[in-house]
């Protein structure tokens, strides 16, 4: 049984919150969730964080804030941006992925979430084992 990956939830709006952490864990993640981002960013120092999902306006440290301070301290932890805005060029964002509040059905978030922590694993590595001729089957 493979590990289960630990996801980082941010959003000061706690219905929102409440609904992400139960499909993510539905689906076999560890979920932390956190309505402000300076406590997201303690518990990310901790450790053990494998993709983060931020939304973006947040009272004190915002999503992009947020998000950039991870990628400061792991440049390699994925991270998705949710907004209520549609345009993300009005704001300077590190995340991976963007997604708009009500643009997106969630096995969309489920599916950037499931390969962001591919390409963060990166490519399977070939087991290299012996090859078993069928002569050499239980012959001791």
């Amino acid at each position: 049984m493979k590990p289960k990956r630990t996801i980082l939830c941010v959003d000061d709006n706690e219905q929102s919150l409440s609904h992400r952490k139960i499909m993510l864990e539905t689906r076999g993640y560890r979920v932390a969730t956190f309505s402000r981002g300076e406590e997201a960013l303690t518990r990310f120092m901790q450790g053990g964080v494998d993709l983060v999902i931020a939304d973006m306006a947040m009272p004190g440290l915002d999503g992009p804030q947020l998000i950039a301070k991870i990628k400061a301290l792991s440049p390699h932890t994925p991270a998705i941006l949710i907004s209520s805005k549609v345009r993300i060029y009005d704001h300077d964002s590190q995340a991976d992925v963007f997604l708009t509040k009500g643009m997106y059905a969630p096995v969309d978030l489920l599916e950037r979430v499931r390969l962001l922590l591919i390409r963060k694993r990166g490519p399977k590595r070939l087991q290299h084992r012996p090859l078993q001729l069928p002569n050499q089957i239980g012959a001791a």
